[in-house]
């Protein structure tokens, strides 16, 4: 799959992000969610990030998959994730 990198404007809170691009001719849509998960939601903020991380994803909503962990800070880890409709046209399941 290729990529290429869109920026977006630094904004508070959840993201909402829908893309429509072109290829060849055919319009699709892309949905994408991205999310600031702070540290301190963890109910053990001070251990291994990677469990922190793991309960908080355990409750977010099914339609959408993780796609992208970004680069966490001191205070909180970006994650991007894709709507399931558009996770299969990514994958070249839907033409």
């Amino acid at each position: 799959m290729s990529h290429i990198a869109i920026p977006i404007p630094p904004l508070p809170g959840k993201q909402e992000i829908e893309v429509e691009v072109t290829i060849n001719g055919q319009k699709h849509q892309l949905h994408y969610r991205v999310e600031l998960f702070y540290w301190n939601d963890c109910s053990n903020p001070h251990g291994h990030r990677a469990d922190c991380i793991s309960e908080m994803l355990s409750s977010h909503d099914p339609a959408w998959t993780v796609y992208y962990i970004g680069a966490p800070t001191d205070e909180f880890v970006p994650i991007t994730f894709v709507k399931e409709e558009s996770r299969r046209l990514l994958r070249g399941e839907v033409a």
